[in-house]
């Protein structure tokens, strides 16, 4: 075959060759004559690279570029053209000296991919890695298992593949793993990604938790139970529920999943039951209750379509049975009995109660839920309770586990309401004795708080009461509140460790309803008794003294009613002593009024000595009241006097102005002016002093003092800003133009302009 006349070297070309001869071993006259020839047909550019690499074949920047051209000459042509066997004759030349040239190898080997050359490659794989070093191997790995990942490579030379690529760097198993779920080679995947949950090494590059790995198994052994064996898939599972604690409904429902795949529907519905049963959070229950209906109402829907196929079959066999009932034979014989009721297999009533069942199981099942996540939580206890609503049993039952399980030192609630409810119960239906032995074991019980084992007591006494059991009320009361012996003190000081049982004689509550007992039910001397025992105690509140002092008051002893007033103003402190003092004082001054004044002077002086600030205006009215009522006038003046000066300043306005008027109505008007004075100058805030001289300036203007009214408006006038206080302008303006003439109006307005001056000038300060 003639050469093209084109592929000989032309004029141009003389200069380079003649280089070349020269010197055949130069790198760089080569590539510039390669460059110099850029433009050039690639056949003619061949041949200078093939005349090239022959001279230098240890250059890799010759071969490189070689074989790129050589690639892009190929890149549009179909995969089985001539090129492409040119291209991989240059490769394999190429590799004789570049064979520890990685660049090279990878680029040789993405082409035979690309040519879907599988067993060259194969092969061209196998011969990289043991031409290239260690160090290097993962850059031709990356590309071997995108290889091997290609649909048409064999299975078994994938699988071979990878296991030899695990050898080198087992770090990357998920790929592997993931490459056998994608072949659907279930059962190395689930022996795999089993080995990696129990290396407790491994680290996953994908970022992926043991969590996850661990639903991934569950998926894959539920979803494929028949394809894989060898493996305990019900203790892989629940190894799994005992791990973790996060989407352990999602691990129960892969369980039952597994045992439903295997047909094993009995062996599934106990997973189910145990699962609902063992999670302690409600998102857990509802995807294994979910589960659960789902797969009964499944059950229930293909066992309803069996039994309508099976009646059309039945139907057919009637009508060949009418024809020939001679024709009996052994399998008739045998399929009827199997329709026996013992062998029926028409158990849709049996499947669709059984779905009921689970239906209204539901709220017990929640709550038990809840009551595995706290033990101790009473409200959930009760709301069991309610669930179980028309059967007494099951309440008693529930009532009883509750109030065994609860620790009262540990429970969220009050857990003294559970026996309390329990003992209700009871009560309700009418089994009294029942509802005492109940209360007899709670109020033995070590609460947490006093008031709970009170509260106990109480509502045992409120149900002797309400069966009439009015004497066991009051021994009831009387036990409750009984002290603790010295023996039983010291054996229990002894223990360290002291029952809510030995202060439970203090408790307030149950002292008070004690004493509304024996205030209803007893003796006068039996409720003396008790609040004497409630003083003694020193439990006592204000109210206690109030109601007590009443009691004895309404039985007509009142020297004994006012002894124990006296014992509550000795006991507390103000404000505590307020009501008392008031009480105190309004009953003593009923019960003698004239009679014991002197006395009833004393208490109130002991009582407004006693009395804070704040506190004492209502004593010292009581007290100008009872002078004024029993007493003498000129008393009452100077106990609203000496009221003016213990009250404190926000009240003293109003003080003046009931001293005021009560001397008004009492001695007449002009006897308020050197009270109107007193309080003038008694340092009273400068708002209600200039409120009282005009109250003062009102009352000459009446009596016709026309001058003195002036003085006062005069003198209020300093407390007056005329921009923020035009009112009392306006009445002083008003006071000019009916009372003053010229020269008085005239001075009004130099005093309105100086004090406007001197208020400026304080804000210019300011």
């Amino acid at each position: 075959m003639s050469i093209s006349q084109e592929l000989y070297p032309s004029q141009d070309d003389l200069l380079y060759e003649e280089e070349i001869l020269r010197n055949p071993f130069s790198l760089k006259l080569w590539w510039r004559y390669l460059i110099a020839r850029a433009e050039s047909p690639f056949k003619k550019r061949s041949i200078i690279y093939e005349r090239a690499v022959k001279a230098l074949p240890g250059s890799y920047k010759l071969w490189h570029a070689y074989l790129r051209e050589r690639l892009e000459i190929v890149r549009n042509l179909p995969i089985i053209h001539s090129q492409y066997q040119a291209l991989n004759n240059t490769f394999e030349r190429a590799l004789v000296t570049m064979h520890k040239m990685p660049r090279i190898w990878i680029m040789y080997l993405q082409s035979l991919t690309q040519q879907k050359l599988i067993t060259k490659a194969r092969k061209a794989f196998d011969r990289a890695l043991c031409a290239l070093p260690v160090t290097q191997h993962d850059r031709i790995w990356e590309h071997y298992l995108i290889f091997v990942s290609q649909k048409g490579v064999p299975i078994e030379t994938s699988l071979r593949v990878y296991r030899r690529y695990l050898k080198y760097d087992p770090s990357h198993i998920e790929d592997f793993i993931e490459f056998l779920v994608n072949s659907e080679l279930w059962q190395e995947a689930a022996e795999r990604l089993a080995g990696v949950l129990n290396d407790d090494r491994f680290y996953s590059i994908k970022g992926k938790t043991k969590h996850s790995l661990w639903l991934e198994l569950c998926d894959l052994l539920t979803q494929h139970a028949k394809e894989i064996s060898g493996l305990n898939v019900d203790a892989i599972i629940r190894g799994g529920i005992r791990k973790f604690t996060d989407e352990v409904g999602r691990l129960w429902t892969s369980l039952a999943d597994y045992y439903i795949r295997r047909g094993l529907m009995e062996k599934a519905r106990d997973i189910f039951e145990e699962g609902m049963t063992t999670v302690v959070t409600v998102r857990d229950f509802s995807v294994i209750f979910d589960s659960y209906s789902q797969f009964e109402e499944s059950m229930l829907s293909v066992r309803m379509d069996m039994m309508s196929d099976s009646d059309v079959e039945n139907d057919e066999e009637e009508e060949e049975d009418d024809e020939d009932d001679d024709r009996l034979n052994i399998a008739k014989l045998e399929k009827r009995i199997k329709k026996f009721w013992l062998k029926d297999e028409n158990d849709v009533d049996l499947r669709l109660a059984r779905l009921e069942y689970l239906m209204d199981r539901r709220p017990e099942l929640a709550n038990s839920v809840l009551l595995r996540q706290n033990p101790h939580n009473v409200e959930q206890w009760h709301r069991r309770v309610k669930l179980f609503e028309g059967n007494p049993t099951k309440q008693i039952l529930t009532y009883t586990e509750a109030v065994r399980t609860v620790d009262p030192m540990k429970a969220v609630g009050k857990p003294h309401t559970l026996w309390v409810a329990f003992a209700k119960l009871y009560e309700s239906h009418r089994d009294v004795a029942n509802a005492r032995v109940i209360f007899d074991k709670a109020v033995q019980v070590n609460y947490k708080t006093l008031d709970h084992l009170a509260s106990v007591w109480c509502e045992w006494a409120e149900m002797e009461l309400r069966h009439k059991n009015f004497k066991g009320a009051l021994e009831l009361m009387r036990r409750a509140t009984a002290e603790p012996s010295v023996e039983v003190k010291r054996r229990v000081a002894a223990d360290g460790n002291e029952p809510v049982q030995m202060r439970i004689h203090k408790s307030l509550r149950l002292w008070t309803f004690y004493v509304d007992l024996e205030e209803s039910l007893g003796t006068l001397e039996s409720t003396r008794a008790v609040y004497e025992r409630i003083l003694d105690l020193k439990i006592a509140t204000p109210q206690i003294i109030i109601n007590y002092a009443m009691l004895l008051e309404d039985q007509k002893y009142f020297e004994d009613a006012f002894k124990v007033y006296e014992r509550g103003v000795k006991i507390f402190k103000y404000p505590h002593v307020k009501d008392i003092w008031v009480t105190y004082l309004s009953k003593f001054v009923k019960r003698y009024g004239k009679s014991k004044l002197e006395r009833a002077r004393e208490l109130f002086e002991h009582a407004v000595e006693m009395a804070p600030a704040d506190a004492v205006k209502p004593l010292y009215l009581q007290y100008a009241k009872l002078e004024e009522d029993y007493g003498l006038a000129k008393r009452a003046m100077r106990v609203y006097n000496q009221a003016t000066k213990a009250v404190p300043p926000n009240e003293k306005l109003g003080m003046y102005e009931i001293y005021i008027a009560r001397a008004a109505e009492i001695f007449g008007v002009p006897k308020t002016r050197e009270i109107y004075e007193q309080a003038i100058e008694s340092g009273l805030p400068d708002k209600d002093v200039k409120t009282m001289c005009l109250k003062y300036a009102e009352l000459e203007k009446s009596l016709g003092e026309i001058d003195r009214a002036r003085a006062l408006y005069k003198h209020s006038s300093q407390f007056a800003d005329p921009r923020s206080d035009p009112d009392f302008w306006n009445k002083w303006h008003e006071f000019e133009v009916q009372h003053g003439n010229e020269d008085t109006f005239r001075e009004m307005l130099r005093v309105k302009r100086s004090v406007s001056a001197s208020y400026s000038q304080v804000n210019l300060v300011k």
